[in-house]
């Protein structure tokens, strides 16, 4: 029986009691459900039309005017094209706090985008760095990173937490980094998650972009064959952009701080280590951040995240980006697991950006304050 494997990420981590998610095709379902009655283990329905839940996101709109940035939607999925336009023209408008760069190219050759946002008051600041969309199919991670900049743009004058934001650090933001997955899972397949690269010997594209970091590469939580989604790449930094987003961080790790990239789904705020069951050297404080910024997440909508160590808390991963950027010296890296814990999974309702989106701001504010306070 062929099922896409939505929660966890791999077989690998199931183990008895383990609560898993899967999508089945239609004709798949009748004859999962009879074979899981007779081994008398429990289900639910959480999507039973699926196709229908996939139209109803992406669908209609496509007649729809979402030409004119001024009135740019930031409640709604955008594609690779759209948010890249918004990227150029934030560029353009707001070059006072805005500057738009990219670090590299993607394995088809697509330009890998960061915005560089903050004040340019002093010559030397310290940096944090987010990314989103690491996994092609987690849209609500691009779709955060797009709010988190317009949030920044619009309380600028406002609020003095966000002046004071910006003004002491800069904000490295890609909005997508798995960009040829993200439009491959807006054109050929919604729940894409790797990268596009051609495996020649199995004809199976891709590479788990969060498994390809050269930090205990391809051990435990990653696969070795190409057709798996956590497969880690024949080496590590095999990914184009993984390369040239490990090289920019490599160049910068003296400037930032702060590593925070964002996945979906589970409500969890992860820290190191995902490779083995270890406290970090900086524990206490990395442990308080969390605490709180989990804290200001729940003041918004009561919804509890979870938050501790990756390897514990959720499973052990090996070659994970947060990993590497903390053992490159980057004192603060989180991994993000936004809303929600399985009832849409990838495919959480655009109502739901804007709460996700508000509450997640609290949480990645309160990280970067707790920053600009030395902790010891």
């Amino acid at each position: 029986l062929q099922v896409d494997l939505w929660q966890p990420s791999s077989p690998f981590y199931i183990v008895e009691g383990t609560v898993t998610d899967v999508r089945v095709p239609q004709n798949t379902s009748r004859s999962l459900l009879p074979y899981l009655q007779q081994a008398n283990i429990q289900y639910t329905i959480l999507i039973s039309d699926i196709q229908k839940a996939i139209e109803n996101q992406t669908g209609w709109r496509s007649h729809r005017n979402r030409r004119s940035l001024s009135g740019y939607n930031y409640e709604t999925y955008h594609s690779l094209e759209e948010i890249q336009g918004w990227m150029h023209h934030l560029n353009k408008t707001h070059s006072d706090l805005v500057h738009m760069f990219s670090v590299g190219k993607s394995y088809e050759g697509r330009p890998l985008f960061v915005l560089k946002l903050g004040k340019r008051s002093r010559p030397y600041k310290k940096a944090v760095w987010i990314d989103c969309g690491i996994h092609a199919r987690e849209w609500i991670g691009p779709a955060f990173c797009q709010w988190f900049v317009k949030e920044a743009l619009q309380t600028y004058q406002t609020d003095p937490a966000m002046r004071k934001m910006l003004t002491q650090l800069y904000f490295y933001i890609m909005p997508v980094f798995n960009v040829d997955g993200y439009h491959f899972s807006w054109t050929n397949d919604r729940f894409w998650r790797k990268t596009r690269s051609k495996n020649t010997r199995f004809r199976c594209h891709g590479v788990d972009a969060n498994r390809n970091w050269k930090v205990k590469w391809c051990d435990e939580g990653a696969s070795f064959h190409p057709c798996d989604d956590t497969y880690c790449g024949p080496f590590p930094e095999s990914e184009p952009e993984v390369k040239a987003v490990a090289h920019f961080l490599r160049k910068h790790r003296k400037q930032i701080k702060a590593y925070l990239s964002f996945h979906a789904y589970a409500q969890m705020l992860l820290y190191p280590y995902s490779y083995k069951y270890a406290t970090i050297p900086n524990f206490s404080c990395v442990e308080l951040a969390a605490y709180n910024a989990v804290n200001a997440l729940h003041s918004a909508y009561g919804i509890r995240y979870r938050y501790g160590p990756a390897s514990s808390t959720l499973y052990v991963s090996s070659g994970s980006s947060m990993d590497w950027a903390y053992k490159n010296g980057i004192p603060y890296a989180f991994a993000f697991e936004l809303r929600d814990t399985g009832h849409f999974g990838f495919l959480l309702p655009e109502t739901l950006i804007k709460p996700t989106c508000t509450e997640t701001m609290l949480a990645v504010k309160n990280i970067t304050l707790h920053l600009l306070k030395k902790c010891h």
